[in-house]
């Protein structure tokens, strides 16, 4: 594979280049984001781990540059900032997968070579549809009906695995762990809460519920008979 690794922290970058070229990799380094979004745009790579914290541009929004450049090389960020909402930022940037620092390189590696297999972004399914509900993952969108629906990230999350999932029994534990990437109940009402809003939001001058609770179970998405 071909890698590009777009790190300022040299003892990180030295790290991840001897243990990727002893696998094989070559790997091509920039120090700043300048340089990596130049890198990025005029070379062909396998995958792209790129720090959220850069010099010159910034790592979220060299990720946002590409993406808009139509570059569509997967892109694993590499960061220090470990929070759900900072995750939930990359990943709606235009990033494909995230690792906090520190980390071991097996881990680096295995998410890597994930990467890497994954069928290119034109093959994959950007648009998705049930009923008269539209989501455009490509330009982030929702629309009901012709007429945009203003969704917070989490809730443009929580659509999207509910709509993966069309006629099928979602649980709970499947939500926190998909949509959150909780491994554990936290004892609260977030799946609830959120579920409510979502319905509130793409039913508004709709007749047909389209998320439905199944009782004792979880929730499903499907248009009633």
């Amino acid at each position: 594979m071909r890698l590009l690794l777009v790190e300022d922290d040299r003892r990180t970058a030295d790290y991840v280049k001897r243990g990727a070229t002893e696998h094989g990799h070559v790997v091509d380094h920039a120090s700043n984001g300048r340089d990596g979004l130049f890198l990025a745009t005029g070379g062909t790579y396998d995958v792209l781990i790129v720090d959220r914290m850069l010099p010159g541009l910034d790592g979220l929004s060299l990720v946002k540059s590409l993406r808009s450049a139509n570059v569509k090389t997967p892109i694993l960020f590499l960061t220090t900032m470990s929070g759900i909402d900072d995750r939930v930022e990359g990943l709606n940037a235009g990033g494909d997968d995230y690792l906090n620092k520190p980390f071991s390189f097996s881990e680096l590696l295995a998410r890597v070579n994930a990467l890497a297999r994954r069928p290119p972004l034109s093959d994959q399914q950007t648009q998705l549809r049930l009923h008269d509900l539209e989501m455009d993952l490509l330009k982030r969108t929702v629309k009901r009906g012709g007429v945009a629906i203003d969704l917070q990230p989490r809730e443009f999350q929580l659509l999207e695995f509910l709509m993966r999932r069309p006629n099928q029994v979602v649980t709970r534990t499947m939500l926190l762990e998909g949509v959150w990437d909780f491994h554990f109940d936290p004892k609260t009402n977030v799946v609830e809460t959120h579920i409510s809003r979502l319905r509130s939001k793409i039913n508004q001058g709709n007749g047909v519920e389209l998320i439905h609770t199944v009782r004792g179970s979880g929730y499903s998405m499907h248009v009633p008979d």
